[in-house]
């Protein structure tokens, strides 16, 4: 099973990367993630409770990022467990590609496999539940980088007396992992995945 996408988000190639591996934003951003955590260099879990037509279930993700090229590409390997309520196994290749100097088109192409309830639930309801977690996702992403964005110009316009500037997103920012920058493609992957069964 094949599938691929891309979104514009108003943010230069360097502040969508840093967003992107920022677990803060992508927990904020992310519909119904409860937990994100490092395991390794390069690998991370995490846990996401998702609604997709009738079935509710919580779902646990692995992640493993190779052929990584900040701040431009990356593969990612993953797998994802919601019980009873289906699995998901694949890989994406993603990039990320400066559409101007603050816009950012972020693309990506996926294969997996799935199976459990998941793959027997209607097309359309899982294709209508997953654009809207992928619309949630991006909605939630360019807010969060836009009141980023403005908490900035306003830091910027507010100095100390020796007219250092006071950043009040650097004093709170988490150091980013290339690895994390996966997990939302991971996610919306595998439950776009669901809704291309037929």
């Amino acid at each position: 099973m094949e599938m691929s996408g891309e979104h514009k988000i108003n943010a230069s190639k360097q502040e969508v990367w840093d967003s992107l591996n920022d677990p803060e934003v992508l927990k904020k951003a992310i519909p119904g993630c409860e937990s994100i955590e490092k395991t390794s260099e390069t690998e991370l879990v995490a846990t996401v409770k998702a609604k997709v037509g009738p079935v509710s279930a919580k779902f646990s993700g692995k992640v493993t990022l190779t052929n990584i090229n900040a701040p431009n590409s990356y593969t990612i390997s993953g797998e994802g467990q919601g019980g009873p309520a289906g699995f998901g196994k694949g890989s994406a290749d993603v990039s990320l590609e400066e559409d101007s100097k603050n816009s950012t088109i972020l693309k990506f192409s996926a294969t997996a496999q799935v199976g459990g309830k998941l793959a027997q639930i209607g097309t359309r309801l899982i294709d209508g539940a997953a654009k809207k977690i992928a619309g949630q996702f991006f909605e939630n992403f360019a807010n969060i980088l836009q009141s980023n964005n403005d908490n900035e110009i306003e830091s910027k316009s507010n100095t100390d007396q020796k007219g250092e500037t006071i950043s009040a997103r650097n004093s709170l920012k988490i150091t980013p992992y290339v690895w994390i920058s996966g997990l939302i493609i991971v996610i919306i992957a595998l439950i776009l995945i669901y809704s291309s069964i037929n």
